[in-house]
């Protein structure tokens, strides 16, 4: 029971956080939104007052069912588009939530007393600039506090030398130099910086040596599945699971599928996408596959999951925690992927997973195992006891509040 001053029935006081974050992470379809989501919950249910700022999103839910202990102040516009950004100093990942009414509600809630401040990801990089001109002249400020998804510099990198075009090279170019410009801006303003990787935290670390970085990796909170065995009698098929919404994972997507669709017809294997994606892009893919089918949005993915042999990770860029990773340990699927691919989690190659260097000797090492049911009953055991209970939300939740209160 808290009193009107913010503060328990004992007398201690309530820390206050002001939360900005891209959008309502309701529903939690990819992974952003799951993380976002999952730190907002934990914090709160760490016992601290958390306020939300953020874009409402069209499927969002009403108050009905939401924790209590979290307000909500949601804005009710689309995201900006993508080519207003070009003009702007801002990458188009902040450009697209910077609103009128964004920024009105920032400055009113400026106006509050905080304990902390957290931009979650850096699409709120564009909050920076407003909250640091409120606190200039004031003699005490709030804890900033940067929750990072990736390491957006060296992602954002990445992506623009893949483009094929090169007038379309040159604009990702012009995006990831601005991307570069305001985390680095961010970074250095802010107390402290969590990483969702110790690889990303390795990178923040290259040129803030001495700022406060934390690895945040995220919790899990799905099915976990206690005991499962694969058999001969399960179909001879692989999945991916993903959200394809994000320009890196369709690029990835597209090019393992281009190279492991006649690998896999070839062997009289199954591929399954499972994951939204715009239905262009899925009907483009459709074409041309043989052995690969694209479900597109499914209400439940773990029918999939029970299914299948083996899971793939396909990325040769995105960066960061991949939570599919988790989906899969904890429902039993041995997991295949690229070597880098997968960051975060306790599982060692050729141990509770396997790694290889490309696309083509992912698709055959796959293929290789498919019927090794011994392996791959090895690897998902070792997978599950690895992980098991290293991916705690609460844990995550009293960090955070921690980092807040200075300690």
């Amino acid at each position: 029971m808290h009193t009107d001053a913010g503060r328990p029935a004992n007398g201690a006081r309530v820390p206050r956080c002001l939360w900005l974050t891209l959008a309502d992470p309701e529903p939690r379809y990819n992974g952003q939104f799951v993380y976002s989501g999952g730190l907002i919950d934990a914090v709160a249910q760490s016992g601290t007052e958390v306020e939300v700022l953020g874009l409402s999103r069209p499927d969002s839910p009403g108050p009905d069912g939401r924790d209590p202990r979290i307000i909500w102040r949601l804005v009710q516009h689309r995201p900006l588009s993508h080519w207003g950004s070009l003009t702007s100093p801002l990458p188009h990942i902040a450009y697209r939530c910077r609103t009128a009414e964004m920024r009105r509600l920032l400055d009113d809630l400026l106006a509050q007393d905080w304990d902390g401040i957290v931009f979650d990801g850096l699409s709120v990089g564009w909050a920076l600039t407003p909250v640091q001109q409120h606190y200039a002249r004031r003699r005490k400020r709030p804890r900033l506090i940067y929750v990072s998804h990736n390491h957006e510099e060296s992602l954002r990198a990445q992506i623009a030398e893949r483009q094929g075009w090169f007038l379309k090279r040159q604009a990702v170019r012009l995006d990831a130099l601005k991307v570069s410009r305001l985390e680095r801006g961010l970074v250095d303003a802010v107390d402290l910086v969590t990483a969702i990787t110790p690889e990303d935290r390795r990178l923040y670390r290259v040129r803030q040596p001495s700022k406060p970085i934390e690895v945040l990796t995220p919790g899990y909170e799905g099915r976990r599945v206690t005991g499962r065995q694969i058999t001969a009698d399960l179909p001879r098929r692989a999945i991916i699971v993903g959200s394809y919404d994000w320009i890196a994972k369709r690029m990835n997507l597209e090019d393992f599928v281009s190279v492991a669709d006649p690998l896999f017809a070839a062997r009289g294997a199954e591929l399954a996408v499972i994951g939204s994606a715009e239905e262009s892009f899925l009907d483009r893919l459709r074409k041309s596959a043989v052995a690969t089918t694209f479900t597109g949005t499914v209400p439940d993915v773990t029918g999939y999951m029970d299914q299948a042999r083996i899971a793939i990770v396909p990325e040769l860029s995105g960066g960061g925690f991949k939570l599919k990773v988790l989906e899969y340990v904890f429902n039993r699927l041995p997991i295949f992927g690229l070597n880098g691919s997968v960051a975060g989690v306790p599982l060692r190659p050729d141990d509770g997973i396997r790694l290889f260097d490309d696309h083509a000797a992912l698709a055959r090492g796959v293929l290789d195992a498919m019927d090794d049911i011994d392996q791959l009953n090895q690897i998902q055991q070792r997978a599950f006891v690895a992980c098991g209970d290293k991916f705690d939300w609460a844990s995550r939740g009293r960090q955070l509040r921690s980092a807040l209160a200075g300690s």
